[in-house]
């Protein structure tokens, strides 16, 4: 009875994925810019107004765009790097999960993090031209009258 139950126990070991169970598949990632903005990813994410965090997939790059009307938008890449504490659970893999779990981890991406995070953005205010000035006439030298003679 113990030695089965030692053996359920060490299948299902071998079958969970450390970094998947420490960390999860997505990450909180803040976006902030001043002033505040609307926000939309290249994923399909929106925040209506600036700061506001979402749940994002640990494996998903993406540009972030704000917009504000009277400002230039800004786009700032969101790119993923190994994480530290994903490179531990990954690691975790060689004694615990096996194979398996190293597949399950890489599959769902949770060795990653985003970078940057925060996500910030400055926005700069456009130029205002005005576009419907009509030009103004030239006017050419002035001439100068002659003194009355009488």
């Amino acid at each position: 009875m113990r030695a089965s139950l030692l053996a359920v126990l060490a299948g299902s070991l071998s079958l969970g994925a450390c970094a998947t169970v420490t960390r999860g598949t997505t990450e909180q990632i803040t976006f902030d810019s001043t002033p505040s903005a609307e926000m939309r990813t290249s994923t399909g994410l929106t925040c209506p107004t600036t700061p506001c965090t979402l749940d994002v997939s640990r494996k998903s790059e993406f540009i972030a765009t704000f917009s504000k009307p009277g400002y230039e938008s800004q786009d700032v890449m969101v790119q993923t790097r190994l994480a530290g504490a994903g490179a531990a659970g990954f690691a975790g893999n060689v004694l615990i999960g096996g194979v398996i779990g190293m597949g399950v981890d890489a599959a769902t991406g949770s060795t990653l993090e985003h970078y940057p995070n925060p996500v910030t953005a400055s926005l700069a205010p456009l130029v205002l031209t005005r576009k419907n000035k009509k030009p103004v006439a030239q006017r050419g030298p002035v001439k100068e009258q002659a003194a009355p003679t009488s």
